[in-house]
């Protein structure tokens, strides 16, 4: 299962976070750091799978954006490593080229696109068309 979805850039600031567990507030922002500083201090040389505390952190680079996701023992490393990858991918077809301030302007965007993806800490869905059907029809509603 999912414990939580997190999208940082380099300086380390988070653009997106998901929880799928309850985490306090306090604790969050703690946890966060900590995630952080482990996946921005490793080299690209290094495997994207890191074990932490009681889960493990899979994380993948995107130019200047750090995708993290937190998974308890059960779930899938690759898996998860390739929802990350398709997760960009659905950003890009409805960005056109996704980049950090689509991210932070569009954010109830992304938000939409991740639940479509995951739902309560499991992968439900990984087809772009099916994913992006919300959104078009949101699109088209403020349009006209």
């Amino acid at each position: 299962m999912i414990k939580f979805f997190l999208m940082v850039n380099k300086q380390g600031q988070t653009r997106l976070s998901r929880y799928y567990e309850h985490v306090e507030i306090n604790k969050r922002a703690m946890l966060e750091a900590e995630v952080i500083r482990s996946c921005l201090s490793r080299s690209k040389d290094e495997c994207s799978f890191v074990e932490y505390k009681d889960f493990k952190l899979v994380y993948r680079q995107y130019a200047a954006l750090f995708i993290v996701v937190g998974i308890d023992q059960t779930e899938n490393e690759i898996a998860v490593y390739e929802l990350i990858h398709n997760f960009v991918e659905v950003l890009d077809k409805y960005f056109s080229r996704v980049s950090e301030l689509d991210i932070m302007f569009n954010l109830d965007r992304v938000h939409i696109i991740l639940d479509e993806m995951v739902l309560n800490g499991c992968i439900v869905e990984t087809n772009r068309n099916r994913i992006l059907a919300p959104l078009f029809v949101l699109d088209k509603v403020a349009e006209g």
